[in-house]
């Protein structure tokens, strides 16, 4: 395994020590992100996560679109070795794992601290700014009364005479500033009692829970729940803490597995992957950004997804890309509606055009858009020949020359297209540093976890041209759905293929529509 750098959970000069769960296949898309958004460094990936090392704070770190999860690193190494059945050798191997660094966990729940606290402190600001604070109940009273009193004293000093103003109390500069020191004491007193009480918490009064994760070997003779429980009765021992399973202050998740052990605190109780943006779910929404983020969508560009269903690829490019003109179409009425509800949720209804038409018929004159984003439809209904090779069609026609055009394919459909083009399966024309240190870790210093079969399938680079055609295949990568897997596939259109000059627009023109079906919401 490669060094992990600097202590994780700590606070060094260079940063912390960070890691991101993500689906299979999107840990180069991660890596870069983590790269582009966070500058971070010691970037390193294990299949299904991606460590990193960043000074960026909490907000920014929200920001990530590839990532399912954020954790706060608190120690990773070498797997535990599973050399024989005995359950309690790889039990008490499990407590040494966690009770072996004390100040990594302490570092770590400070630091945790930290971050949550910068995180909160923004968000008091930026309400404050929204809404200017209003005085609390009674304040004004008290203001009023201590006026009045001031006018009485003076009124009474008044009729004794000078010689008895001087020894009447009066309101004073000095006696403000004494009061306002006075104030800010009491202010300061309470900001270390609440101090105090949060360090207490983290000490003694913390309240954890524990998800183990266990696979390969170690699942064979130990269960997650078995190492778990033998996780939080350790940390109860090493440091008081108290078992809470249904509303803790603290969650800790442990991954157990032939590559490696990591512990890690999440930073976040909702996934990054969970969009508040998006009202309805559809496509995956690290997978449409993924796709889109390898489309080259450049200010003032046309994208099409002719295939839109629920809008998530559309709303996910609009959020992450301004200032360029988005447009979606499907035949059905309900997933169009579905779409509807999506933009508005999330702001971008006046940005994305929704409309009903068929992918095969596309009310749009010829090479008008300059990026073609879709999830092309899996099942068995959808027959592999003649219907993708009409959609691929449709789309080649639409797409202006020098123009991107990412799919999402089934590995049938892939199978397929490969089959029919003659494509051969190439390392040479990898574009990007990321898709190279998959295919060779150890130039890289990542640990190479991954099998032969594995590296073949991950990264594709096709070679020759699709049945259309004029649609180059760039680059491939296999990702996983779930339950099956896919690719996400990237081709540039090189040339005009024999269409009518009538039908043609210059390059990047975007026309308006000379006909088309409105959709129900619109």
């Amino acid at each position: 395994m490669a060094a992990a750098g600097p202590d994780p959970g700590s606070d060094p000069a260079g940063g912390a020590r960070f890691f991101c769960t993500a689906g299979r296949g999107l840990e180069p898309f991660l890596m870069r992100e983590v790269r582009a958004r966070l500058e971070a460094t010691q970037v390193e990936y294990i299949s299904g996560k991606v460590f990193f090392t960043t000074c960026s704070d909490l907000p920014s770190m929200k920001k990530l679109k590839s990532a399912e999860r954020l954790f706060l690193l608190i120690k990773k190494q070498l797997p535990i070795a599973v050399s024989s059945v005995h359950k309690g050798r790889i039990l008490n191997e499990v407590q040494r794992f966690i009770n072996d660094d004390p100040g990594s966990w302490l570092e770590a729940i400070s630091l945790r601290k930290k971050l949550l606290g910068h995180d909160t402190k923004r968000e008091k600001a930026s309400q404050r700014d929204a809404n200017p604070p209003k005085r609390k109940a009674g304040e004004s009273e008290i203001m009023i009364a201590k006026k009045l009193k001031v006018e009485e004293i003076q009124v009474v000093a008044e009729r004794h005479g000078e010689n008895q103003q001087d020894k009447l109390p009066q309101s004073s500069p000095e006696q403000g500033e004494a009061v306002t020191r006075t104030d800010n004491l009491q202010e300061q007193r309470l900001d270390s009692a609440t101090d105090k009480a949060a360090d207490a918490q983290n000490q003694e009064d913390l309240t954890f829970r524990v998800s183990c994760r266990c696979s390969g070997n170690i699942r064979k003779v130990i269960t997650g729940q078995e190492a778990g429980r033998v996780t939080g009765l350790a940390l109860m021992r090493q440091f008081g803490w108290k078992a809470d399973l249904r509303n803790p202050n603290l969650e800790i998740f442990i991954h157990l597995n032939d590559a490696y052990s990591v512990v890690g605190i999440p930073l976040l109780r909702i996934p990054l992957a969970s969009r508040t943006y998006i009202q309805t779910a559809g496509l995956r929404s690290t997978i449409a950004w993924a796709m889109a983020s390898i489309a080259e969508i450049k200010a003032g560009a046309l994208v099409l997804d002719p295939m839109c269903g629920l809008g998530t690829i559309l709303v996910e490019a609009a959020e992450e890309w301004p200032d360029v003109f988005y447009m979606g179409a499907d035949v059905s009425d309900t997933q169009l509606l579905g779409a509807c509800e999506n933009l508005k949720a999330a702001g971008l209804a006046d940005r994305i055009e929704l409309l009903k038409g068929s992918v095969t018929d596309l009310p749009l004159p010829s090479q008008s858009v300059d990026v073609i984003i879709s999830d092309i439809p899996f099942g068995k209904k959808f027959k592999l020949g003649k219907d993708i090779k009409s959609i691929l069609q449709e789309m080649e026609r639409v797409l202006r020359v020098g123009g991107t055009m990412v799919l999402l394919l089934s590995e049938d459909h892939h199978q397929h297209l490969t089959d029919c083009g003659g494509n051969r399966t190439s390392q040479n024309r990898v574009a990007d540093p990321e898709m190279k240190m998959l295919l060779n870790p150890d130039r890289t210093g990542a640990p190479n976890t991954a099998s032969p079969s594995q590296k073949a399938s991950s990264l594709q680079c096709l070679s020759g041209v699709l049945p259309c055609g004029s649609l180059l295949p760039v680059e491939s990568f296999k990702v996983s759905l779930g339950k099956t897997d896919a690719f996400i596939c990237k081709y540039e259109k090189a040339q005009a293929s024999g269409l009518s000059p009538a039908r043609c627009l210059e390059p990047g023109a975007h026309p308006e529509m000379a006909t088309k079906q409105e959709s129900p919401c619109l």
